[in-house]
């Protein structure tokens, strides 16, 4: 039996806990809204049966989305919502949740969520580059990747750890993917715990998103050791944090099934943040991630609260950037 990699995993959580609509307002509050930039298209859709998870954007306009279902990748050119397959599909035991692409646009890293495997492609023609499989344990779930000078490096939802790939000054892969544990103010759950990783404004350490640390918050991790400190966010909880997005020293956090954007303005190392806007969209249906082109974030919806099938529609929304 297929397991379905969902990064809150449980169906229907959503109508559990309750929309946008039951979060408390905020000031300044960012209401999602068209953009002057049309005809450019405010979302689009992707293939049917699609499970959509991830998202990359590098700095041409075309989206990247990874499959659940198959561990196919769909791009789509920004400027018209018409898209193709670039990655074609492996089967239903395969997965890609997280991705990212190089900075020379030619690479796409992907993550391969319980298939316990990284993959890297080619971005324009899909063929395979380089593959590592059967890291970690059994129970592991390869969730999300940052590229950062050196390496690159993803999250294991399950366990405390995160895997490092090095990389030359090119992105090229250089050696076998390594292991590095997260100490110090890391919190394990029993179960689903880590989700989005991103760099700190300084770019000298990680962010990663955990799902039990102060309700739900985040964990600046020392590249050099693994050794963990909560990100003081105040009041602010983060339950279903998901993807992280990082612009300047503005922090997009997706909380998926909130259906909600928080945006948090971080100091320089990533240690303390405040929340100065909250995004929200009658489009929104549990998105995940988030990318970012020119003045827009743009996000696939997951739907994690419907069970999936080969004809369930899917798509992605375009929301502004919150400026300041």
């Amino acid at each position: 039996m297929q397991r379905s990699f969902a990064r809150r995993g449980v169906l229907g959580a959503a109508a559990a806990v309750g929309g946008a609509a039951l979060l408390a307002p905020l000031a300044p509050t960012a209401t999602a809204a068209p953009t002057a930039r049309a005809p450019w298209p405010t979302g689009f859709p992707l293939p049917r049966g699609f499970q959509p998870e991830g998202i990359a954007i590098g700095s041409s306009p075309y989206a990247y989305f990874g499959s659940l279902a198959d561990g196919s990748v769909h791009r789509v050119a920004l400027a018209t919502g018409r898209g193709r397959t670039v990655v074609p599909p492996l089967g239903p035991e395969h997965n890609v949740v997280g991705l990212k692409i190089d900075r020379r646009e030619r690479q796409l890293f992907l993550c391969g969520g319980w298939n316990r495997e990284i993959r890297i492609v080619d971005a324009t023609t899909g063929a395979p580059l380089a593959a590592y499989t059967g890291l970690g344990a059994a129970d592991t779930g390869i969730n999300d990747v940052v590229l950062a000078p050196g390496a690159a490096w993803f999250t294991d939802s399950f366990n405390a750890h995160l895997f490092r790939l090095p990389l030359d000054r090119h992105d090229e892969p250089t050696g076998p993917v390594e292991t590095v544990a997260l100490t110090g103010d890391w919190e394990q759950g029993p179960g689903f715990t880590t989700n989005g990783i991103s760099r700190t404004p300084d770019g000298r350490s990680l962010l990663v998103a955990n799902t039990v640390v102060d309700g739900g918050g985040l964990v600046r991790v020392d590249p050099r050791n693994g050794r963990c400190r909560r990100v003081d966010l105040g009041a602010l909880r983060l339950p279903f944090a998901d993807g992280l997005l990082l612009l300047g020293r503005l922090l997009y956090v997706v909380q998926q099934q909130l259906n909600t954007v928080n945006v948090v303005r971080l100091d320089d190392a990533g240690t303390r943040g405040t929340e100065v806007a909250r995004i929200t969209d009658a489009r929104f249906r549990i998105p995940t991630t988030a990318a970012a082109y020119r003045g827009r974030i743009y996000l696939p919806n997951a739907r994690f609260d419907v069970q999936p099938t080969p004809d369930t529609e899917y798509d992605a929304v375009a929301v502004e950037r919150v400026r300041g």
